[in-house]
Parts: structure tokens; sequence; C-alpha cells
């Protein structure tokens, strides 16, 4: 198998969006959200186009990444960071690095690009391979000033985060709507959700 990292272009996005929603289907809910947050994402002021990376499989997309400019605000100061998410590698192509390989791509360009940080909700197994740690340890918490293991942050450069204290902001992309996931799913072949162990509460 070979795999090319390129960026996404504009024919791509339904296939990404398809993908997501294979990627996340009933993994913390029955159905899911994420493909509908991809769609709203790219329409956001925040996205981040020279972020926007896919994975090929013999031309064929089996991957997404993407990210949105966030903040940390404490009082009136805010710090500008990314939001990273969603990350989507179709269901048999898991488990092969593919992942890894969006993940490190997109975080040296976005070090070359001049960020300072990436801060993610995810695994904290999985993400400590890539130098993630608990953003609580730099002082950052969750909007609802909660610290939680899976919030996780990432410097770019030593010391990137240095005095910086507050609350994560992300775009309002990420607020997804019931009736509007309902609208947005109509668009894709139909899929029975199930509820599973290990699902969100």
């Amino acid at each position: 198998m070979h795999i090319e990292i390129r960026r996404e272009e504009v024919k791509d996005h339904q296939e990404a969006e398809n993908i997501t929603r294979e990627a996340f289907w009933d993994l913390y809910k029955p159905g899911c959200v994420e493909h509908l947050l991809l769609h709203q994402i790219r329409r956001s002021k925040a996205f981040i186009p020279e972020l926007d990376y896919v994975a090929c499989d013999q031309g064929r997309i089996v991957g997404n990444i993407v990210y949105t400019k966030a903040y940390v605000k404490d009082g009136e100061r805010t710090t500008e960071v990314l939001c990273m998410g969603p990350l989507s590698v179709l269901p048999s192509h898991q488990r092969q690095g593919i992942g890894s390989l969006l993940l490190r791509t997109t975080i040296g360009k976005a070090r070359s690009l001049g960020y300072r940080a990436v801060l993610i909700f995810g695994n904290p197994a999985y993400y400590r391979r890539f130098g993630f740690s608990k953003a609580e340890s730099l002082g950052i918490k969750t909007a609802h000033g909660e610290n939680l293991d899976t919030f996780m942050a990432l410097e770019l450069s030593p010391g990137a985060l240095g005095g910086i204290r507050g609350s994560f902001c992300e775009d309002q992309a990420f607020d997804i709507k019931q009736e509007e996931l309902e609208q947005f799913d109509s668009r894709f072949p139909q899929k029975e959700k199930h509820v599973r162990d290990g699902q969100l509460k």
C-alpha cells in the first residue's frame, strides 16, 4: 500500500465528508455528527485551507484532517491557537499508520506557518505518541472550566504557551443542531444507528 498525502481540493469535499461519516459512525453516539462538523468548518472564517489534507490510496481518498483557528482567553487577553479535527480514516484503512501520516504532516506544516500550539479533544493513549499532553499542565481549561484527560495540547515550539493561561474557545462551527444534522445526513446513504458499549453517555 502506497499512501499519498496531499492538500484537499474542492472536488474532494463530498468524499471526505462520507469518509468522516464512516469513520465516526456509532463511535461516540448512535450515528455521528462529525461529517456535518466538517461541512460547517469549511464554511467558517476559522477554517485553515493550508492545513486541510487528504490521504489517498491509489488515488482513492481514505483519510482527511482539518484545522481551525481557536483561542485561549484569559479575561480580555486572547491568544490564537489551533484546534485539530476531525481526523478521519476510512475503517478499512485504520490501524495502518494513515492517521499518523496526516497528523505528522500537518503538525510540521503548522509549525512552518508559525502557529503557536494545537489543542484537541481525543484519546490520550493515541495522541501522547505525538507529543500531546494534558492541557491542564499548561494552565488551559475547556470553555466550561473543566480539566479533562481527553483535552490535550501540543506546543509547536518550546515554551510557546509559556505564561499563557485561560479557557479554550473553539469556533462556532462546532455547534451542531439536531435538526440540521438530520437534514444533512439525509444526503448520504441510509445507515442504521446502534447503541454500543463505550459510547459517550
